[in-house]
């Protein structure tokens, strides 16, 4: 039985359980002429019901989902040859991963494809099916018998709206603790790795050094570099490119919403705002071949019209590329929080005799500005964290130059570089990204913070 099988029967025992609890309350309540004498409306008590038909069946079939690859693994090299289960350790893994390419259908397999190995496969794929019809049978018998007991317990006494609002404030209240403890995972993963960079190189070094060239030697009998770990250059050209991207987009997209907002007709903004957020459906992908293939050349070209050296892949192409590709942001954010400015300001402005302009510049901006700052801040955290438009357009030699006409890289394109194929993840050259990804982390949280307390201080001044 396949898992959106079991999916597809509980979603319709819910819903059968949801309208039998709106019955049976009706029932209990002897009619709905006599429904107020009834704690809760008839709805909570089917939602009541429909909760405790599915709530539980989900919790069994996560936490089946979670512990079955482990406990299937285990017995399958229960049943393997004595020989393959006093393997090593990492030699018995790569058996596991041969016998499951197998039953996938996949024969590549690292060694022979032996008898042992398909009755493997065989076994592992009955230990599957088995595992899943149980699985099946038990979360809908659950389900079954919940929606039943919750059933029967609807009475008029019953605090249904209580309990169903209870329920779903626990799940809310779960919903925001999974998210908490996932980002303290995340902060902490990349911390522990960090510190383990830092056990090779010298934080100091790393934090104000001036070069970056991580190519370091393997063995202590080989010929290399021996690395050059100075973050500097990579941040530089994070926040060269990202300044000029906010110089195209910021302006170019605070007008835009200005206009759309305040000055366009109905028709003019029906089909001027919907053109302009198609922006932010292009993958980024394209927004580097257009880049690479149009807007560096051009820039190249004009550049040396004008008796200037240009890089072919130059911070300013990126740069261009990245603004325009940013201008949704900036501009549909600061539309939706202007339209949200009340009215009543408006017209206050125009009683005083305060033209349009004026109205926009001295009453709208002012009241916007929280929600404009916000999404200026999202357009910073896209432009820090853009990989696909620098890695085609402004290259990765990383120089350390405030020259937007030279070639640069950034701290994002250098992480996706040091951990690309098969890396030793004891060596500093890959521990190296996770150290840029935890000073890129702590640029990013100073920039938030520094931004809500301009907005806090502003709102101090205004409200």
């Amino acid at each position: 039985m396949q898992i959106y099988v079991i999916l597809l029967v509980l979603l319709g025992l819910t819903a059968v359980a949801y309208r039998a609890g709106r019955q049976r309350s009706v029932q209990v309540a002897g009619g709905v002429s006599r429904f107020r004498d009834m704690h809760s409306l008839p709805s909570y008590y089917g939602m009541y019901t429909a909760l405790w038909c599915g709530l539980p069946a989900l919790i069994v079939i996560a936490i089946w989902m979670a512990v079955q690859p482990t406990i299937i693994v285990d017995l399958l090299v229960q049943d393997l040859p004595p020989e393959m289960q006093q393997l090593p350790r990492p030699e018995l893994e790569l058996v596991i991963n041969d016998i499951k390419n197998i039953a996938a259908g996949n024969n590549m397999v690292s060694g022979e494809n032996s008898e042992a190995l398909k009755r493997a496969a065989a076994h592992y794929q009955s230990l599957q099916e088995t595992s899943r019809a149980a699985m099946g049978v038990l979360a809908l018998s659950l389900a079954i018998f919940g929606g039943a007991l919750a059933w029967r317990r609807i009475s008029p006494k019953m605090r249904a709206r209580n309990r169903v609002e209870g329920i779903v404030l626990g799940i809310l209240a779960l919903s925001s603790t999974i998210a908490i403890f996932t980002t303290v995972g995340i902060v902490l993963s990349v911390f522990f790795e960090s510190m383990r960079f830092f056990q090779s190189v010298p934080f100091f070094d790393f934090v104000f050094g001036l070069e970056w060239s991580p190519q370091i030697a393997i063995r202590s009998d080989q010929v290399g570099s021996s690395g050059a770990f100075g973050m500097v250059p990579l941040f530089a050209g994070t926040m060269l490119i990202s300044f000029i991207a906010m110089v195209v987009a910021v302006p170019i997209g605070l007008m835009s919403a200005i206009y759309l907002a305040e000055y366009a007709g109905p028709r003019v903004r029906a089909w001027a705002k919907p053109m302009l957020e198609v922006l932010a459906g292009i993958p980024t992908v394209v927004y580097g071949f257009f880049a690479a293939l149009t807007v560096a050349p051009f820039v190249r070209d004009l550049g040396a019209s004008l008796g200037l050296e240009v890089s072919s892949e130059s911070a300013l192409a990126a740069g261009l590329v990245m603004g325009i590709m940013i201008i949704p942001f900036v501009s549909s954010l600061s539309d939706d929080v202007i339209n949200a400015v009340p009215q009543s300001l408006r017209d206050g402005s125009y009683a005083l005799g305060a033209t349009k302009s004026e109205t926009v510049r001295k009453v709208i901006l002012p009241a916007a500005l929280p929600g404009i700052v916000g999404g200026v801040l999202l357009a910073v955290s896209r432009a820090i964290g853009e990989t696909m438009i620098v890695v085609m357009a402004a290259g990765l030699s990383a120089n350390l130059t405030a020259n937007p006409l030279e070639s640069v890289t950034t701290v994002t394109v250098q992480i996706v570089t040091l951990l690309v194929g098969d890396q030793e993840f004891d060596s500093p050259k890959t521990l190296a990204a996770f150290a840029l990804g935890l000073m890129l982390f702590l640029t990013t949280l100073v920039l938030n913070v520094i931004a809500l307390h301009v907005v806090r201080k502003y709102r101090e001044q205004y409200d």
